[in-house]
């Protein structure tokens, strides 16, 4: 290759590879998954103490999680559709994975979980769309390795697609580099992992039963007295984890964070996402 065609090649730095595109039907399936998936965590809130729902409280999470497995796969296949190469399915395979493995890496002690910090620069690198597809992945083939498949599970991917995409959606993707950067990512992964640890204590605070503790959700009280009660569950259930995941996020961007996105970048370009595959004539 001479060196005009490999100068024609090149990504210019001012244009970052995205490994998908999102098109408007990506993205209006995006929004009304988000729409649903917010009511199956918000439901508790959004149901008053009179509704049939609550009469159900303690099979609503499984019918929600049973949804959730649908519209996961609805929207990773819409995304797939706009354009998932052999080049990006490549790269979403190997952070999959490698995401999948790091997650063990401390299970059961005090939130140390560097999977998270991963996703986000995988989604700041790469973009929303690959970032959702990823964040579900991971998640799913990380319940599977870890054995931790149950109702949880969808609600799991669901939250994770959005963290991840959330750091594809940060401002400067294409101008903010360095310090500045990484800061960006060390704060958004403090706040979003403690996000992380609210929408999934959605998910479970509903099994437990009234009567069981002065913290569980109750389908007859009002919203205010359940807000604080959710409020207690989170602080007497999370918190500490919740702030251990969040600390270890921010240390390993700080720390690896520089090196892990250039590497990203590197791959990008030389998987050159967004250039057609064509052959020279004989």
């Amino acid at each position: 290759m001479t060196a005009q065609a490999e100068e024609t090649t090149r990504v210019p730095p001012a244009a970052q590879a995205r490994a998908i595109r999102l098109g408007p039907r990506s993205i209006a399936t995006l929004a009304l998954v988000g729409a649903i998936g917010v009511a199956a965590f918000g439901w508790p809130f959004l149901a008053p103490p009179t509704s049939q729902l609550n009469a159900h409280a303690q099979d609503a999470p499984w019918l929600f999680a049973g949804l959730l497995v649908l519209l996961v796969a609805v929207v990773a296949a819409t995304i797939s559709e706009s354009g998932l190469g052999p080049k990006a399915v490549a790269m979403l395979g190997v952070l999959a994975a490698t995401g999948a493995a790091l997650r063990p890496i401390g299970a059961g002690t005090a939130g140390i979980e560097p999977m998270f910090f991963l996703m986000v620069l995988s989604g700041r690198v790469l973009g929303p769309g690959f970032g959702f597809t990823l964040g579900s992945l991971t998640m799913f083939a990380s319940a599977l390795l870890t054995g931790g498949v149950g109702p949880w599970m969808p609600f799991q991917m669901l939250a994770m697609g959005w963290f991840t995409m959330g750091a594809g959606l940060l401002p400067g993707p294409d101008r903010l580099r360095g310090r500045a950067e990484v800061g960006l990512l060390a704060a958004y992964g403090f706040l979003a992992a403690f996000a992380y640890g609210t929408i999934m204590n959605l998910a479970g605070w509903p099994f437990m039963g009234a009567l069981a503790s002065g913290i569980a959700f109750d389908p007859h009280a009002a919203v205010p007295a359940n807000l604080a009660r959710f409020a207690a569950y989170c602080a007497a259930t999370s918190l500490g984890w919740d702030m251990g995941r969040a600390l270890v996020t921010v240390v390993l961007t700080l720390t690896l964070g520089p090196a892990v996105l250039k590497a990203l970048r590197r791959a990008t370009r030389r998987a050159a996402f967004e250039t057609a595959v064509t052959f020279d004539p004989r």
